[in-house]
């Protein structure tokens, strides 16, 4: 009866948009209307509760990790430097959609002006395309760590790795803009009711009552460009680590070796399947539910900033002795 009532409700504020874009231009609309998670508004507020410990877990163990690099000198290297730079893009990222969400969840404040809308949609973009290189960083950083040892240093020293950051964010923020200028030059006089929890590009650009193909398909080549090209390089990094790490002598060399890099895969793994899940359901699946389709994009934004800083927390020796030391001195 509640999803009734709901889907209602929506259909409602649906009719009532679509009636009054008869009168009313949207051209320029000056604010857009965020359902949520439409289907699931009676369950709104008990979603919130995993949404919101995610927030906090994901910006507490990102500045942990953060702290802890910056107060321990053994640290000071290409790997923590890179995982610093994570950080910072996880909490930006899910900075960007989780306020907004909770407000909706909270207080039913739907509202988000056109400007603020394509802002979001920008940040969620832009760190979104800047965490997948900065992994793509990573993975060459591990690659020259384990294969040219003699060299690691001499190759990544400090300005390297500044300038790579540099790259990878410029690289991020660049392809991105397009986004929104082309985003703001469509006429948007069929509704301004955007039927997801924040504003996500193609859910943006559909609302359009123009051919937004031209949206649609650069969005998809800068999807190929940054991920499918970082996927790529990322995995001819491991197939020669893995090549490296079967020619040494011992069993143990062998495991010591891997342990290095099993963190760095499982944040991988987090991040692009996920990511991959998504894009294809929200695109191909037309058949899965929406309210569906929104929970996966809400999750694939929101579950790796959580997991990144707990999967190094635990699996890197160096961080995990820092943190239990600094906890063990708290308590004692």
């Amino acid at each position: 009866m509640r999803v009734t009532l709901s889907s209602f409700v929506v259909g409602l504020l649906l009719s009532y948009s679509m009636s009054d874009s008869n009168t009313t231009n949207f051209t320029n609309p000056s604010t857009f209307i965020l359902l949520g998670i439409p289907g699931l508004e009676a369950a709104h507020i008990w979603m919130s509760i995993p949404f919101c410990a995610m927030y906090i877990i994901a910006i507490l163990g990102n500045f942990a990790i953060m702290f802890i690099v910056k107060r321990e000198p053994s640290l000071h290297e290409p790997m923590y430097y890179f995982l610093c730079m994570l950080a910072v893009s996880d909490m930006v990222l899910s900075t960007s959609i989780l306020p907004k969400m909770l407000s909706i969840f909270w207080f039913n404040s739907r509202d988000i002006s056109f400007y603020a809308c394509l802002t979001q949609l920008y940040f969620i973009h832009c760190f979104s395309a800047i965490e997948s290189g900065i992994f793509l960083a990573m993975a060459f950083d591990r690659y020259v760590a384990i294969c040219d040892p003699l060299r690691h240093f001499n190759i990544l020293t400090n300005p390297m790795v500044v300038k790579t950051g540099l790259a990878v964010g410029l690289r991020g923020g660049l392809l991105i803009l397009p986004y929104p200028l082309l985003a703001r030059q469509w006429p948007y006089c069929r509704t301004n009711i955007i039927p997801h929890s924040f504003c996500e590009h193609i859910a943006v650009v559909k609302l359009a009552c123009a051919d937004i193909r031209i949206s649609s398909y650069y969005s998809l080549s800068v999807a190929f460009f940054v991920i499918g090209i970082d996927v790529l390089f990322i995995t001819v990094s491991y197939t020669q680590i893995l090549r490296a790490i079967f020619r040494l002598p011992t069993k143990d060399a062998r495991l010591k070796t891997f342990g290095t890099c099993s963190s760095h895969v499982c944040v991988i793994l987090a991040f692009y399947i996920p990511t991959l899940f998504s894009s294809i359901t929200h695109r191909f699946s037309h058949n899965v539910p929406l309210h569906f389709q929104i929970l996966i994009a809400n999750m694939y934004l929101l579950v790796p900033p959580m997991l990144n800083p707990i999967i190094y927390g635990v699996r890197t020796k160096q961080i995990r002795d820092r943190l239990l030391h600094l906890f063990t001195r708290k308590w004692t």
